[in-house]
């Protein structure tokens, strides 16, 4: 399987701007956009989308808890129906734009606290699911945990995402931080190259955990976020 290089997009909200869309759209495959829960709004969801048409980058739903004050990081409890019917509202929003730039919706992936909920709790992995299963593309998700487990058994295509700029526990969990911090951009492309080749990346404390990486996640908040998504845009070059 080729390798993608996806990235969190669209998250600037009204007169608040996150990220830098159009730098680090040269240098990925897959746009992740933000539907409004935790960032974007109507006019961001539609300037993204068509940014990415632009640049030939597929686009996918990147939905969240309706938390857009705390920015989609912080848990809630709601159960398995409600989970599906907010997830579904924010991909119908996304599938619109998405429609009048006659794209397709190319994948899904849960953002912050959603992303580890699903990874960690049947019900809400469960309604991930269930949207999955109506739209019919695939669902990003990390190795050995329940995005694996649910999507794969509910017939869904999972993809093993690796994330590029962000540190693993030595129980191969990612270390979730409030801001990012600059990273080499060097280093960070060698990461990847072996995660992708050999299956394997090595914690904060330099233990040696396995990982899938079908796709590759950089961020755009990151301080050097375009030199480190140039860097492992070329280093997996051979691998697209």
């Amino acid at each position: 399987m080729s390798i993608g290089i996806n990235c969190d997009m669209g998250e600037s909200f009204g007169l608040y701007k996150m990220g830098d869309d159009e730098g680090m759209m040269p240098f990925i495959t897959e746009a992740n956009v933000a539907c409004g829960f935790h960032g974007s709004d109507p006019n961001h969801m539609r300037k993204t989308v068509e940014l990415a048409k632009r640049h030939d980058v597929a686009v996918g739903a990147h939905f969240s808890l309706p938390d857009l004050p705390g920015f989609g990081r912080r848990e809630m409890k709601i159960d398995r129906e409600e989970m599906a019917n907010i997830i579904t509202y924010q991909v119908g929003a996304l599938q619109g734009f998405l429609e009048m730039a006659g794209m397709k919706l190319n994948h899904l992936k849960p953002h912050g606290a959603l992303y580890g909920m699903a990874a960690n709790q049947e019900h809400i992995a469960q309604a991930v699911a269930d949207v999955g299963v109506h739209f019919k593309v695939p669902v990003f998700g990390m190795t050995s945990t329940l995005h694996e487990e649910i999507y794969t058994a509910r017939g869904l295509e999972f993809r093993a995402e690796y994330y590029a700029d962000l540190d693993y526990g030595d129980d191969g969990g990612l270390i979730i931080t409030r801001e990012h911090h600059a990273v080499d951009p060097d280093k960070v492309a060698a990461r990847c190259v072996r995660a992708y080749t050999d299956g394997v990346t090595e914690s904060i404390n330099g233990v040696e955990i396995p990982v899938r990486a079908e796709t590759i996640c950089v961020h755009s908040d990151t301080p050097n976020a375009i030199d480190v998504a140039k860097a492992v845009f070329d280093a997996m070059a051979p691998h697209r």
